[in-house]
């Protein structure tokens, strides 16, 4: 019984290496975090927000896998740090947006510029050309798993 519990389940491979990139890009995500005194979540929070724009706190929750009522927490704590604002939605006075404030805009271009120079540097010695089939496999592949989760999803 106990070898039963100590039997780990591994991939190899592609799977494995993309694996483990997303894994070191979530213990950066963390350290990112951290640096700005919040959580990982509500860094992961300004990044779909930064990247759309503009979200509502329904939008947010979806694209998070997240209930509206800890969306509203995140987004609180973050409006409280000066980094999100809340804004009437134009159609709906129920409802609103969440968007960048220029403090939380100079924050995410930090952070892009940080993130940018870490794969810069990290990359250091493989060709361009390399890099380029690189991230073309990355694309394709990112393509074919979100269509398999539409064809999924019906």
């Amino acid at each position: 019984m106990a070898e039963d519990r100590m039997r780990r389940h591994t991939l190899t491979g592609f799977p494995d290496a993309a694996i483990r990139l997303l894994l070191a890009f979530e213990d950066d995500r963390q350290h990112i975090a951290s640096d700005h005194g919040i959580s990982s979540i509500e860094l992961k929070s300004l990044f779909r927000i930064a990247a759309a724009g503009s979200l509502t706190p329904k939008q947010l929750a979806e694209k998070l896998s997240m209930t509206n009522g800890a969306i509203t927490g995140i987004s609180t704590r973050l409006v409280a740090a000066g980094l999100l604002h809340r804004v009437a939605h134009p159609n709906d006075r129920r409802s609103l947006y969440l968007e960048l404030t220029e403090a939380g805009h100079r924050a995410m271009a930090a952070i892009h510029a940080d993130f940018n120079e870490m794969v810069s540097d990290a990359t250091t010695g493989i060709t361009a050309d390399e890099l380029e089939v690189t991230v073309e496999t990355l694309r394709r592949v990112t393509i074919a798993i979100r269509a398999r989760l539409q064809a999924d999803l019906g």
